[in-house]
């Protein structure tokens, strides 16, 4: 009887997709956080960042089980230098396990059907938050079908999926998103790099496979005249002007965006302690 008062009063805080096997729901640790109304209690800006964190390293999983069900997760699959992001992003929703394969240099968050139906995908939607990524736009709209519609069998799945909603039609358009700057916090994590060249520029770089349309999107968030390019099957964005990097610097330090986690954070102050040292680019307005 607990448990249905639980089911009905979390639904109205945010609906649970689809159907639950009670006996999964009784192993869920959500069911004390939503009656305390955990769910909504996170951030816009972190689900935005987390948003672009998976549309950069991690994927929705979609198998068929050895009886033929249908097997959903969520993964965020990093390098083992990152756990301290693993463990932060897993410290804020609560939900899912930590995975870690020492031998390969490898640390997963696996999060489960169950907690997708009860938090994650309620939260992306509530927040009308969506992927940017074509391969993981396509794996959001097939679970969340699956889900809504309630198909149990792999075999029951139909060769064509609608899709959740529309990306815009123009670089603009993306930068126009209300997420789009946390969302950019969250895909460096996954595919930034503040580097040093060989001649000693000092440059921001982001690349992912094509998605042109996407990374020409980043020269209006930063201001810039570089555009996105296409190269060897990866679309790519890099600066290192004076200029752009002052936009980068005041992007990702005084824009009140989501900071940056982890490795990436270390790296990124590094970074900044090689432009304070030189002559091209100590003269910037740094943190």
């Amino acid at each position: 009887r607990d448990l249905e008062y639980i089911i009905i009063y979390s639904s109205v805080i945010l609906p649970i997709i689809g159907t639950i096997n009670s006996n999964a729901l009784r192993r869920v640790s959500l069911i004390s956080e939503y009656k305390k109304q955990q769910g909504l209690n996170i951030s816009y800006q972190f689900l935005s960042m987390f948003i672009g964190l998976i549309d950069g390293d991690g994927y929705i999983s979609i198998t068929k089980t050895p009886a033929g069900f249908i097997r959903i997760q969520l993964i965020l699959s990093l390098h083992i230098r990152d756990l301290e992001l693993i463990n932060e992003i897993h410290s804020v929703l609560k939900v899912g396990r930590i995975e870690k394969y020492s031998k390969i240099n490898t640390v997963k968050l696996v999060i489960s059907r169950t907690e997708l139906q009860v938090l994650i995908f309620p939260l992306i939607i509530h927040h009308n938050l969506y992927f940017l990524t074509d391969t993981r736009r396509i794996q959001f709209d097939k679970a969340l079908f699956i889900l809504q519609n309630e198909i149990k069998k792999y075999s029951e799945l139909p060769t064509e999926i609608p899709a959740y909603k529309n990306l815009p039609k123009t670089a603009e358009g993306y930068s126009k998103l209300p997420f789009f700057h946390n969302w950019i916090v969250g895909f460096s994590l996954a595919e930034g790099s503040f580097f040093i060249k060989n001649n000693n520029d000092i440059c921001f770089y982001l690349r992912q496979r094509n998605h042109l349309l996407l990374f020409e999107g980043f020269k209006f968030v930063f201001n810039t005249k570089t555009k996105g390019e296409n190269s060897g099957g990866y679309s790519k964005f890099i600066v290192s002007s004076v200029k752009d990097i002052q936009k980068v610097v005041e992007f990702f330090s005084f824009s009140g965006l989501h900071p940056l986690l982890g490795y990436k954070l270390t790296q990124y102050n590094k970074w900044i302690n090689y432009l304070r040292k030189s002559p091209r680019y100590c003269k910037l307005k740094l943190p």
